[in-house]
C-alpha cells in the first residue's frame, strides 16, 4: 500500500468530532516488516485466547443450521485467515487515544467517541480507494506489549483498534447481512 494513499486517507480522520474539541487523537501507521509481524504474533496468541470465550463469534453460531449461524462460522472462518496470514497484511494503522480509557470511568463513552468516529473516517477513505481494512481489538490482550513494540507511551495513550490495510481482490461488495435490518434494533421517542 502506498504510503502516500493512506496520508491520503489520514487527512479524513481529523475531520472527524471528537469530545470537547480535545483532538486527542493519534495514529500509528506499521509498514516496517518486523513491526507489522510482531503486531501478528500479538493477534495470534490474543486470538488462541479468543477462540475459547464464551463471547467469541464461533460460540455465539448456536450449532442450529440457520442463517446466523452460517454468518458467524464465515465471521470464524475470516478471522481465522487473518490470524494465521496477518504478518502478511502491508500495513497497519493503530487509532489511538491521549488517555487510558481503563481508567476514565464513566467518561469512558466520551474518550471513545473522540477516536472511533476518526476512525471510520479513516476506513471509509481507504474503502473508496480501493483499499480494504478489518478493524480488530484481539492485539489489546497484549495492549502492552504492542506498545512496546511501537514506542507508545501506554501509562498515558490507549489503542483502541489495530485497523489492516491492504489492496482488496474485487470490488464486489454488498451490504452487511443484518438480522431484520436497522427497524430492528430501532425505536422512536423512548425504547421499545
Amino acid at each position: 500500500v502506498d504510503d502516500d494513499l493512506l496520508r491520503e486517507c489520514l487527512e479524513y480522520t481529523v475531520q472527524a468530532p471528537t469530545g470537547s474539541n480535545r483532538q486527542g487523537w493519534r495514529f500509528v501507521v506499521v509498514t516496517d516488516a518486523d513491526k507489522r509481524a510482531g503486531l501478528a504474533d500479538l493477534y495470534r496468541r490474543g486470538w488462541d485466547l479468543y477462540t475459547t470465550m464464551a463471547v467469541s463469534a464461533g460460540a455465539l453460531a448456536d450449532g442450529a443450521p440457520t442463517d446466523r449461524a452460517a454468518q458467524q462460522m464465515r465471521v470464524m472462518e475470516s478471522a481465522t485467515y487473518l490470524a494465521e496470514n496477518m504478518h502478511r497484511v502491508p500495513a497497519m494503522v493503530i487509532p489511538c487515544i491521549e488517555g487510558r480509557i481503563d481508567r476514565s470511568g464513566m467518561g469512558a463513552a466520551s474518550v471513545l467517541g473522540s477516536i472511533i468516529p476518526s476512525a471510520w473516517s479513516f476506513m471509509l477513505a481507504a474503502r473508496e480507494r480501493g483499499l480494504g481494512t478489518c478493524w480488530t481489538t484481539i492485539h489489546l490482550m497484549f495492549e502492552e506489549e504492542a506498545s512496546a513494540l511501537l514506542g507508545i507511551p501506554h501509562d498515558s495513550v490507549s489503542q483502541v483498534a489495530l485497523i489492516t490495510v491492504g489492496h482488496t481482490l474485487g470490488t464486489d461488495f454488498r451490504p452487511a447481512q443484518r438480522d431484520g435490518g436497522a427497524a430492528a434494533v430501532t425505536s422512536w421517542n423512548g425504547w421499545d
